[in-house]
């Protein structure tokens, strides 16, 4: 049983900068590859990045390219997200996932999932 927690979300104002963490515990045994995910009201959760156990390999969904960074450390099984240059439309719940995906946009190909934090962006 691997579980993930999410930090760090809150309320910032456009322009602004965030650091979100989520750290996995429990039975970790695998080198699992890990991602990020949202969900604004009314809207289909959404790939946002991800990254590989040895962080050999990033993904990113298009509108968060230069804007997003994703990063590990495996030795503090912990996942970040930096977000700089937040815009209104990146408020939504924030939610880290591990698995084994061969496909990293698509959800349903992540096993392990934390219960999301919020972020919300004022203009």
């Amino acid at each position: 049983q691997v579980q993930l927690v999410e930090s760090g979300g809150g309320l910032v104002q456009a322009g602004g900068s965030l650091r979100l963490s989520c750290a996995a515990s429990g039975r970790i045994f695998s080198r699992y590859d890990m991602g990020w995910f949202r969900q604004a009201p009314g809207k289909e959760r959404e790939f946002v990045t991800a990254i590989t156990w040895a962080s050999t390999s990033t993904h990113y969904a298009d509108f968060v390219k230069g804007r997003f960074t994703i990063s590990r450390d495996n030795a503090k099984n912990t996942m970040y997200l930096q977000m700089n240059s937040l815009k209104p439309e990146d408020t939504a719940v924030y939610y880290c996932a591990a698995g084994y995906p061969n496909k990293y946009d698509v959800s349903a190909q992540y096993v392990y999932w934390g219960q999301g934090t919020q972020v919300t962006v004022s203009s």
